[in-house]
């Protein structure tokens, strides 16, 4: 009962306990999400990057199904649905395009969470 007369007496503050117990199971789902990606990059100076579509088409025709294809810096960057898509397409993209191009898994890539942070941020 004494909660209550509590609850009663101080509602800014309980409701400051709720909005912070919403804001916190809102985000933390966000900060241990794992995105599969890869990144693909011109190794040699002078080496253009394929064509998205036609790095599509190469996948979706052995069965990879690719999420979306971004341009980012210089690299094309590939999400995917699942951690076994995104190495089928790596192995699958080592055969498919000739050699000069770095293609490599991302760690969380494209997170709101490494926009904010002070270390400096690399792939590859």
């Amino acid at each position: 009962m004494q909660w209550l007369q509590s609850l009663v007496r101080q509602p800014l503050r309980w409701l400051l306990v709720g909005l912070l117990a919403i804001i916190t199971f809102a985000l933390v789902p966000a900060l241990f999400r794992h995105e599969n990606a890869l990144q693909i990059r011109a190794a040699e100076q002078g080496v253009t990057l394929p064509d998205g579509f036609y790095v599509w088409q190469r996948l979706n025709a052995q069965g990879i199904q690719v999420k979306s294809i971004t341009p980012a810096q210089d690299s094309l960057v590939l999400r995917f649905e699942s951690q076994e898509q995104s190495l089928a397409a790596q192995r699958a993209l080592l055969k498919i395009l000739p050699h000069g191009f770095d293609i490599a898994q991302m760690e969380n890539s494209g997170g709101w969470l490494n926009k904010i942070s002070l270390r400096p941020q690399s792939v590859g």
